[in-house]
């Protein structure tokens, strides 16, 4: 028996798998699950299968990417749903560990790209917010929020999820009109604007994308309220001055583990006493991992997502005191479903601006990212931090009061 038949034996119990091989043969794996699509994948030349095999993670991916796996039946959320529901996180079981030495090498890789100096900073923010605007206009809501969205209704549609986001974020910041607050990765500056428009606040966005810079300094502009929102490109570690609030949205992941202390004293130095910081990040469930190849290789590079235990213990030197935690376990898969059907519909014009391998990874990379939320290990975590422990009321329900009066 093969590597690969040994491989794909063990992965695959539940739901159909149909795999064409590429002298014709037809094998068969799984067995029927309603909650499972079936999906039939063809190789397209021998030396496929022991390619994927010896590293399942980067390999499959770049296998799909360049043709050599094509999906006969179903599309490649379908094929990622189907194998991370055979590995699902709560059950450990573990599917896809490829070879030994491919798993030391992506493990030194990982550690290496965790570090994340300032200097290197810039460059891996680059690598994937400075792509083509366009791209982003064609899959995200119509304010850019590129991040967990916030579902009241698990019905609701993108933009309204998005909106609710944001209040549900304004709320846990216990705003009052005149304040100035700090946004730490910034964006397209969507956050920045929500929050001046809803409680009347002056706020300063800091980024290190070239791009998104320009393009919320833009819509500043428009807004007529560049005077209150300004903009930054900017490391954290360099900046000076007071905040009474800092909020954080889909930032913390590219902190880079070995900075997660320095991050938070940086955080402390720039917040008032009496202040209040909401930090929103993507976390892992259970213990500290490592990011997988693929997503440092061709997403993010540099990127993180932490276990909860590594935020509050980095946090806990610089004394900063957690006021709430809320987990957010589901809201990112349907956030992701929403994105990845966006992407399908704009294939043509996204195969435009780049060409079909580009299109192939982007959609493995949401059909991952979104598996991982819906079978893997990842969630979404919001973590209410203060310096003094009287900065907030000392129950929940302010928050919620708030939330309901914000404007969407």
């Amino acid at each position: 028996m093969s590597l690969f038949d040994r491989f794909a034996g063990h992965l695959f119990k539940r739901g159909e798998m149909t795999i064409i091989m590429a002298d014709g043969d037809v094998r068969r794996y799984g067995t029927p699950d309603p909650a499972i699509k079936p999906v039939t994948i063809r190789f397209a030349d021998k030396g496929v299968t022991g390619f994927i095999a010896r590293n399942p993670h980067l390999h499959a991916a770049e296998a799909f990417m360049d043709g050599r796996l094509v999906i006969e039946q179903g599309d490649i959320r379908d094929l990622v749903d189907l194998v991370r529901a055979n590995g699902k996180w709560e059950e450990g079981r573990v599917t896809l560990r490829g070879t030994f030495a491919n798993l030391v090498r992506d493990r030194l890789r990982a550690v290496l790209a965790s570090v994340n100096w300032a200097s290197r900073s810039k460059a891996n923010v680059a690598h994937h917010y400075d792509l083509n605007d366009r791209l982003y206009d064609l899959f995200l809501d119509a304010d850019r929020q590129y991040s967990c969205a916030y579902f009241t209704d698990p019905d609701n549609g993108l933009e309204q999820a998005q909106a609710d986001k944001k209040a549900h974020i304004a709320a846990k910041l216990h705003l009052k009109p005149g304040q100035r607050v700090l946004d730490i990765g910034c964006g397209w500056g969507g956050m920045a604007l929500y929050l001046n428009r809803a409680a009347d606040v002056d706020v300063l966005g800091i980024t290190l994308s070239e791009e998104q810079l320009k393009v919320a300094r833009e819509r500043a502009a428009a807004a007529g309220v560049s005077d209150r929102v300004r903009f930054e490109l900017i490391d954290y570690r360099a900046l000076e001055g007071k905040f009474d609030r800092i909020v954080s949205v889909g930032m913390f992941e590219h902190v880079g583990v070995p900075q997660y202390e320095t991050f938070f004293m940086k955080c402390r130095d720039l917040l008032a006493d009496d202040g209040v910081m909401l930090l929103h990040t993507i976390g892992r469930l259970g213990v500290p991992g490592k990011t997988d190849a693929f997503t440092l290789k061709y997403i993010f590079p540099g990127g993180y997502n932490p276990a909860l235990s590594e935020i509050v213990s980095a946090s806990e030197p610089a004394r900063m005191i957690v006021a709430d935690v809320e987990p957010l376990r589901l809201h990112y898969g349907m956030t992701l479903d929403r994105w990845y059907d966006r992407t399908v519909a704009a294939k043509d014009a996204i195969v435009a601006l780049y060409d079909e391998r580009f299109f192939r990874m982007w959609t493995f990379y949401l059909a991952g990212a979104r598996a991982a939320f819906y079978h893997g290990n990842l969630c979404n975590y919001q973590i209410q931090y203060v310096r003094d422990r009287r900065a907030v009321p000392i129950t929940r329900s302010y928050m919620a009061e708030k939330e309901a009066e914000l404007p969407r």
